[in-house]
C-alpha cells in the first residue's frame, strides 16, 4: 500500500506528466453514450488543467446541446461555489490558475445538478476518490442531492484497487475515462 496520501499524490502527478495525452474527444465520446448525460439538464463539471483528461470538448458539447453547465468557483478557504458556464471565451481567471464563470451562485448551487463530474488524481473500485488534498470537492460532494450520479474523471491507469480513505472523503459512483465509464462502489 502507500505510505500516505501525499506520497500517492506525488506519484500520480509524476505519472500524469509522463503519460499525458489528448483525451478530450475520448471523454466526450464516452460521456455522450451515457444515459445520465443524455437525461440531465443541469450538469456540474470543471474546466480541466494541464495533464488532466480534457473536459473542454465535453463542456462545449453540453452547452451546444442546451444543457445548463455549472462550473466551480474556488473560494479563499478552498470551498467551492458554482456558476453557470457562459462559454469558454467568457470565463474569468480564478485562484490557483483556474478558469471560472464570472457569476457565483453560491456553494449550494451544486444541489441543482442532475449529474456531477469532478476531477480526481485516482479512484478505487469502492468509489474512494483521491483529490489534490484541499478538500474542495469533498465539501462540494457532500452538498449534492441524494441519488445524483457523481463521477470522477481520471485516466484509465488511475483506477486502482484500493486508496487510503479518511472519514470526510466523499465517494463517487463512477469513473469517467477517455475510453469508458466504470461503475464503482
Amino acid at each position: 500500500m502507500f505510505s500516505s496520501k501525499a506520497a500517492l499524490r506525488s506519484q500520480l502527478l509524476a505519472a500524469r506528466r509522463v503519460t499525458a495525452a489528448l483525451s478530450g474527444p475520448g471523454l466526450l465520446a464516452v460521456a455522450r453514450e451515457q444515459v445520465e448525460v443524455v437525461a440531465a439538464r443541469t450538469i456540474a463539471v470543471y474546466v480541466s488543467m494541464a495533464n488532466e483528461p480534457q473536459t473542454g470538448p465535453l463542456i462545449d458539447w453540453l452547452l451546444a446541446s442546451g444543457r445548463e453547465v455549472l462550473l466551480p468557483v474556488l473560494y479563499a478557504d478552498n470551498d467551492l461555489g458554482w456558476g453557470i458556464a457562459p462559454g469558454a471565451a467568457d470565463l474569468v481567471p480564478g485562484r490557483l490558475g483556474l478558469s471560472e464563470p464570472p457569476v457565483d451562485l453560491g456553494a449550494d448551487a451544486i444541489a441543482s445538478a442532475e449529474l456531477v463530474i469532478c476531477p480526481a488524481l485516482a479512484v478505487d473500485r469502492r468509489g474512494v476518490r483521491l483529490g489534490r488534498g484541499g478538500g474542495s470537492y469533498d465539501r462540494a460532494l457532500a452538498r449534492v442531492s441524494p441519488g445524483t450520479p457523481t463521477w470522477a474523471v481520471v485516466h484509465d491507469s488511475e483506477i486502482l484497487d484500493e486508496l487510503p480513505a479518511d472519514p470526510h472523503d466523499q465517494p463517487v459512483k463512477a469513473a469517467l475515462t477517455p475510453t469508458r465509464l466504470v461503475q464503482l462502489g
